[in-house]
């Protein structure tokens, strides 16, 4: 799209953020899906004519010329099966219809001599090439496209959290001032989650699973036609081993969809773990943890002009938010169907590049997020140090460990709802009965240092 038509899109993602959704576009558009359909056309006749019962024969040549018409798919190609559908072109008629439209166009693109034109589209249904087409669509931008953007992001967290895995910081938990961390570690618990999700949406992928069944699934007109081939054979090794996907072979006219939903759940918990990073790292901002590197020429506030935003973060949250609530329509909507089909699924279909779209808007914000942030260990410590009653726990534990039942008690009547300093820590210590060596391992105790084993966590990203 050009960029002043970019400017009269309904949608932000063809318009305003066009150029971040462009990578989708081989996989997710209209051209796209004409270009998939024409594969498994072409790759499905080719196949016919290695079955023996078939009189199709098809020389080295006219399966390079008819392979050359999805491997050289052009924008003219794209227009012309649209004008196939809607206007007809020479012989053929309008056919309202997007699959047969993909038909004509390769018995357009055949020699006027060959008698492969029979054989386009012989015993199948439309969901036959069109659950087929998503698929394959499906796994190459999940494999070309957001998947390594999703890489990209986990390993900038886990350097984040190798380079400053020892820099304390304050926890908070219910918003509250808690056990000292590291930031290191935090990161690292980012990394180690997104490479669990990233696992689980890999899984998914490699196990998409097409179907080539006929119109209710019994393979009705190609048993008719051959009966004395073995079709459910020939349908699997023709997804498995022409299209490298999974084989479904009990299905209606529809595939059932279990393995899109499957994928659309997988990528739910991965943008629920980014969700999660992106408030946290808000939040961080807001604390002053975390500073962000000003852009040159950038305006941060119409009316204020010192401000820098978390822009990117807050944009990563909307679109991983949207993308979410996308992703759940579909693996709900996707999975049902009235009796053996109804074309409610087919428009819904389309709408998996706009959910894509959003999670790859999403992956890329929090990506340049996580290049303009630092960490702040001045603020860091200083927060530490005025939180003095952070290191009750040790002390109540320690206390413990010493066999004094009322530790707990004796802690919280020092420092509940109270200013406490680190003076009062000691004045307490001062009045234990303890040994000194004891007494010398709690005057020890700070804020900065309570961070357990933080640091050493860190190793056990892979």
């Amino acid at each position: 799209m050009a960029d002043t038509d970019a400017l009269y899109a309904v949608s932000p993602l063809d318009g305003r953020y066009s150029s971040r959704t462009a990578p989708l576009s081989p996989y997710a558009s209209e051209a796209a899906l004409m270009r998939a359909r024409v594969r498994v056309e072409v790759e499905y006749l080719v196949a016919l004519a290695d079955l023996e019962a078939t009189p199709l024969e098809l020389d080295l040549e006219e399966r390079e010329h008819l392979r050359g018409l999805y491997k050289h798919f052009a924008e003219e190609d794209a227009r012309l099966i649209k004008k196939l559908e809607t206007e007809g072109h020479g012989e053929f008629e309008a056919t309202n219809h997007d699959v047969k439209a993909v038909e004509y166009f390769i018995r357009h693109e055949l020699p006027a001599d060959s008698d492969a034109s029979a054989w386009i589209h012989f015993g199948l249904t439309s969901e036959d090439v069109n659950n087929l087409a998503h698929r394959l669509l499906v796994r190459d931008a999940v494999d070309e496209v957001l998947l390594p953007e999703l890489y990209e992001v986990r390993d900038a967290l886990a350097e984040m959290a190798r380079e400053h895995r020892d820099l304390p910081m304050l926890a908070r938990t219910h918003g509250q001032p808690a056990t000292p961390t590291t930031f290191g570690k935090e990161m690292a618990v980012y990394a180690s989650r997104l490479a669990r999700a990233t696992g689980r949406i890999r899984r998914a992928t490699d196990d998409l699973r097409g179907k080539l069944g006929g119109a209710s699934g019994t393979y009705a007109a190609h048993h008719a036609a051959y009966p004395e081939v073995d079709w459910p054979a020939f349908a699997r090794e023709f997804v498995e081993d022409g299209l490298d996907l999974g084989f479904e072979p009990l299905t209606t006219q529809v595939n059932p969809c279990d393995d899109l939903a499957t994928l659309f759940d997988a990528f739910r918990g991965a943008n629920d773990v980014l969700l999660d990073l992106d408030l946290d790292v808000w939040l961080y901002v807001s604390d002053r943890y975390l500073g962000q590197e000003a852009v040159e020429g950038e305006t941060g506030s119409s009316t204020m002009p010192h401000k820098v935003n978390p822009i990117d973060f807050e944009n990563s949250e909307g679109n991983l938010s949207k993308a979410n609530s996308d992703l759940t329509f579909l693996a709900d909507y996707v999975t049902t169907s009235r009796l053996q089909r109804d074309l409610s699924d087919s428009t819904v279909k389309r709408n998996i590049g706009a959910a894509f779209a959003h999670c790859l808007i999403g992956y890329t914000k929090a990506a340049a997020g996580l290049e303009k942030v630092v960490p702040t260990e001045q603020v860091m410590r200083e927060d530490l140090e005025s939180t003095p009653e952070i290191i009750g726990e040790a002390v109540q534990t320690i206390l413990r460990r010493e066999g004094q039942a009322d530790a707990y008690e004796q802690v919280k009547a020092v420092t509940r709802g109270k200013d406490v300093t680190i003076e009062d820590f000691r004045e307490m210590f001062d009045d234990l009965d303890v040994d000194e060596d004891v007494r010398e391992e709690l005057l020890a105790l700070t804020p900065t240092d309570y961070v357990g084993v933080a640091d050493g966590l860190v190793d056990d990203l892979e």
